[in-house]
């Protein structure tokens, strides 16, 4: 299942190379929100996984992103003892364009879908 959240970028770390053919990244978004009159600020940590590795290069710090991730949750044993940890992975980030009130852009509306003319209807009932 995929997820996305919106917020500004404030931490890129250095890709770590964990085995000869596999390599990670994290990076960290600020995300704060109004609840009930009081300002939460929220830093969320998302890893990267090989070929995305890259993709918080195409953003600079500060800037408000959308990243689209999947959360992922390993189980493990060591001496015994069972142990478990959630990654959240992200697998696409893009830039946020803000209106001029600051808002996000408003959602496409009816009249953006295409006049049913356009439409082939090739579907065999």
């Amino acid at each position: 299942m995929s997820y996305e959240i919106i917020g500004k970028l404030v931490a890129r770390f250095d890709i770590v190379q964990r085995t000869e053919s596999f390599k990670t990244r994290e990076f960290v978004i600020e995300k704060t929100e109004e609840i009930n009159g009081r300002s939460i600020t929220n830093y969320v940590k998302f890893q990267c996984v090989q070929d995305k590795t890259a993709l918080p290069d195409r953003f600079s710090l500060g800037e408000e992103v959308k990243v689209l991730f999947n959360i992922k949750g390993t189980k493990w044993v060591k001496d015994g003892r069972e142990n478990y940890i959630t990654n959240l992975d992200a697998w696409r980030m893009e830039t946020v364009k803000l209106n001029n009130e600051g808002d996000m852009p408003p959602a496409a509306s009816f009249t953006d879908i295409p006049p049913a003319d356009n439409m082939v209807d090739d579907l065999p009932f």
